[in-house]
């Protein structure tokens, strides 16, 4: 039987597990979506159930083997979002799961002092999207898991501890924190003090691409495999889709799934002195990412066309798109600009009325589609002002960017080519069967790097501009019912 790896991906909306090949190739793919519960304590909270979860990922496992057919799995590793968290007891046990999107450490931002030091070390502006807040909630309303609270993983990390029984940090996940300083690549006493967490709840730190153990025998036979079968250290779901586009330092990469960081790659710890900017370890020792982040956008793209579009593929839209040359309809969405300081918490779509008959479906998608490009590139020229960027392309990833029309619109409005590898759809993935490879030493590369490239039209820049003084006017609109809210 051919040799595969099982890549184990939680998304914020979706979770996939997946059986690679180590050249690349997708054997095998099981999809749901996570169930969330929302937690009465707090205005804005949000969790998983961690057993529940680990359950679903197991029969997801199944669906993934089934279409796979007979393989040998030589590996196991896992990516995920990077600002959940998943708690620990005293006894080993999985308490209780805290996605990205729980804010329930909101209430007690602004006790924090000196948020421009956090950020000197961190790297990031401290909000309640990171962890070190997600804690915080839980000392000040769930006493009793407190109490319980031993140690704290990443989602992928608390994976991988299911599977092997150790329980460990990697450092790109580490960095979403606020407890990492993430130029020393350490743990931080003085953020752990600022924060009021104990150093010994902080688990050991692992880098990507490191054998953790073998598989123990009670996951083996969850997962129906062997213990021959290690467990090998991933990380963040962005960096593993950075990996699958074979990117050099200095490249800027658009990651577009559930949320679309856009990032450069760089040799050395940057920072923004406007604090605009996310700056995190890579998965490659010799990296770090710094990013900018448009928000939401892949996540809008994928509800609307259940909307708008609940029984056809992305061909149909795309052809829908080309055919319908009126476009009546402005969005705004909440997504995120680096160089705002308050988001948009409301949003819709703005078209003459009375309704014209010429507004089609498309047209919504179309809308969509402006707000995700002018986002990414308000982003793009955020780092492009503090890093640089000489280049004349761009790479791109994630299954958001499956529609050619956006990777055209995103390639006409920041004036480079945008490219893409063969499989870029499964680029987290593609990632893990990379970090695997590395880990077990075994040479073998992806078997096809065809690249895929989207030049800018030239023609389009007149209607560019027009498009984007709608579009800020339709964003500005929001902005103000957001403050007013």
């Amino acid at each position: 039987m051919q040799t595969a790896y099982c890549v184990i991906d939680i998304g914020t909306g979706n979770v996939r597990v997946a059986i690679v090949k180590p050249d690349g190739e997708v054997l095998g793919v099981g999809r749901g979506d996570i169930q969330y519960l929302r937690d009465d304590r707090y205005p804005d909270s949000i969790y998983f159930d961690p057993e529940q979860l680990y359950g679903q990922l197991i029969q997801l496992g199944r669906e993934a083997a089934q279409q796979a057919g007979p393989v040998t799995i030589a590996a196991f590793t896992a990516t995920s979002q990077r600002e959940g968290i998943v708690l620990i007891s005293k006894t080993g046990q999985s308490l209780i799961g805290l996605p990205n999107i729980d804010h329930r450490g909101r209430e007690w931002e602004g006790q924090l002092a000196n948020k421009s030091r956090v950020y000197q070390l961190t790297g990031r502006y401290p909000t309640s999207l990171f962890s070190a807040f997600k804690l915080e909630g839980i000392r000040q309303r769930r006493t009793e898991l407190w109490n319980e609270l031993s140690t704290f993983l990443s989602i992928s990390d608390w994976v991988e501890y299911k599977l092997s029984g150790i329980a460990k940090y990697e450092h790109a996940q580490a960095s979403e924190t606020l407890l990492y300083d993430v130029a020393a690549g350490a743990w931080s006493n003085e953020l752990a003090d600022l924060f009021n967490i104990p150093g010994q709840m902080m688990p050991p730190l692992m880098a990507s691409a490191t054998i953790i153990g073998p598989m123990t025998p009670e996951a083996a036979a969850s997962w129906k495999t062997t213990t021959a079968a290690v467990v090998i250290t991933g990380g963040g779901d962005t960096q593993l889709a950075i990996k699958s586009t074979l990117p050099a330092v200095d490249d800027m990469v658009i990651v577009s799934g559930t949320t679309t960081p856009i990032v450069k790659l760089v040799g050395k710890y940057l920072t923004d002195t406007e604090e605009r900017t996310w700056t995190s370890r890579d998965i490659e020792g010799n990296r770090f990412v710094f990013e900018a982040n448009a928000g939401v956008t892949g996540l809008n793209y994928q509800r609307l066309k259940e909307v708008f579009y609940p029984n056809e593929g992305y061909d149909v839209i795309e052809k829908e798109l080309a055919q319908n040359p009126h476009r009546h309809c402005a969005a705004s969405l909440g997504s995120l600009i680096a160089s705002e300081r308050s988001p948009v918490i409301r949003g819709g779509f703005v078209f003459p009325a009375p309704v014209n008959h010429e507004l089609t479906r498309s047209c919504f998608v179309w809308a969509t589609l402006l707000d995700i490009a002018f986002s990414i590139a308000e982003n793009f020229k955020v780092l492009q002002e503090v890093a640089g960027h000489k280049a004349n392309y761009v790479w791109a990833c994630g299954g958001g960017l499956q529609s050619k029309a956006l990777r055209q619109l995103i390639a006409n409005i920041i004036g480079k080519k945008v490219q893409v590898r063969n499989g870029f759809q499964q680029s987290s993935a593609v990632g893990g069967a990379l970090v695997c490879n590395e880990a077990l030493q075994t040479g073998i590369q992806l078997a096809d790097t065809t690249i895929e490239v989207v030049s800018p039209q030239e023609e389009e820049a007149v209607a560019i501009g027009r498009l984007y003084e709608q579009w800020r006017q339709t964003r500005n609109y929001f902005h103000q019912i957001s403050a007013s809210a």
